[in-house]
């Protein structure tokens, strides 16, 4: 096993998976347990934080489950706060939201897009504005949020991909200002993840051929090459990145530029 984030104290937001199998939020909770972190595993959904929670005990790591609404500020001080109580600690906090509408702009209410930004934007600044004052203290920490090629190629659903252009925004600025307080922020940009969330969509083999060609590696993700670069960027291995987008895409924007 290895150790890069030995007795460090790490949230992860959206740690459950909907559906069988794993997603991006649990497979980096268990990656970072794997490498010694302790994981408070977030979701709005207990069970399903439970159940990752579960996992990682399985394997021998250290976890716990904390059920929050990202939209409620009260919520994200809360996961702070029992961050802290059970661990001591706060070093690594890891904002894996995202919700959309998969509307074109004009059949898009006001009330979807209005939740869209609160979850994708509003819940992530919500959650940072709580963290860094603890981050702040130590004088120490990495905030990693979880963006989208949307982002910087929008697809057909305008409120998602304004709002993950936002939350890039977001990574710059809190970059920019923290940078000084050894506070690390830094993004992915993921592209098509092989996730329960997302394989329903991958069932209609013509949808799934467009996907698929699209990209030049002529494959989609798995959650656990997700997993992969979180902890890159997370670890001391990048004490230099501060204010990345980084594509994990498999080449899809370089295609497309």
């Amino acid at each position: 096993m290895h150790s890069r984030f030995q007795d460090q104290a790490i949230i992860v937001m959206g740690a459950g998976t909907r559906g069988d199998g794993v997603g991006n939020g649990k497979a980096c909770a268990l990656a970072f347990a794997n490498e010694g972190a302790r994981v408070l595993c977030v979701d709005v959904d207990e069970s399903a934080a439970a159940d990752t929670a579960r996992a990682i005990s399985a394997s021998g790591g250290r976890a716990l489950p904390f059920c929050a609404d990202i939209n409620d500020e009260a919520a994200c001080r809360a996961t702070v706060h029992k961050c802290l109580a059970e661990f001591g600690r706060l070093d690594v906090l890891h904002n894996n939201v995202g919700v959309g509408t998969n509307n074109d702009l004009e059949c898009t209410s006001r009330a979807e897009w209005d939740h869209t930004f609160d979850v994708n934007v509003g819940g992530v600044f919500q959650l940072c504005k709580h963290a860094i004052v603890v981050m702040k203290e130590s004088r120490k920490g990495v905030i990693l949020n979880i963006s989208s090629i949307a982002a910087v190629r929008p697809l057909p659903d305008p409120a998602y991909a304004a709002s993950k252009g936002a939350l890039n925004s977001l990574t710059m600025y809190l970059a920019s200002r923290y940078g000084r307080y050894n506070i690390r922020t830094n993004a992915l940009l993921l592209g098509y993840i092989d996730t329960p969330l997302a394989r329903p969509a991958w069932d209609n083999k013509k949808i799934r051929d467009i996907n698929l060609r699209q990209v030049p590696l002529r494959r989609f993700a798995s959650p656990q090459e997700v997993a992969t670069v979180a902890t890159f960027l997370a670890s001391d291995d990048a004490s230099y990145v501060n204010g990345a987008i980084l594509p994990v895409d498999g080449g899809l924007c370089a295609a497309h530029t």
